[in-house]
């Protein structure tokens, strides 16, 4: 699937994707629980059938790989997190400033405390492409 046929996923769906990412593969009780401990205690629990419902519908849309080992299902992300994150925010910048890539950079860079490390691969990256187009 390439990049402009991949579905945008919604919020809940990129939490999904995040712990899928970070741990992979994992089954539909892992993932629940992995998300209720990253809410507050204010925040409603997150029941486990929402969940199910919710990767069923992203394997559904593309999003998700199942495989059935020992009557278990398991998950995957189908679509590489570089992939969906570029298509995130280019969405974003496309809605929020006007296909602008400086005007979005400046907001993230001044909105935020940005760590010394963050700072050198930024300027690496500015470095890199000012060479690619010389």
């Amino acid at each position: 699937m390439n990049e402009k046929m991949t579905p945008v996923p919604t919020d809940a769906e990129l939490e999904i994707l995040q712990v899928l990412w970070e741990k992979n593969p994992e089954t539909v009780r892992y993932v629940n629980d992995a998300l209720n401990k990253k809410r507050g205690a204010e925040d409603k629990e997150i029941g486990y059938t929402t969940t199910l419902k919710l990767m069923q519908i992203m394997m559904e849309k593309g999003l998700l790989n199942r495989a059935i080992i020992d009557r278990s299902h398991i998950y995957t992300p189908a679509i590489a997190q570089e992939v969906t994150q570029t298509q995130v925010l280019r969405g974003v910048m496309d809605a929020a400033f006007r296909g602008s890539a400086s005007s979005l950079v400046l907001r993230a860079l001044g909105s935020g405390v940005t760590t010394p490390e963050e700072l050198e691969k930024i300027k690496a990256m500015i470095e890199s492409m000012e060479n690619k187009n010389q």
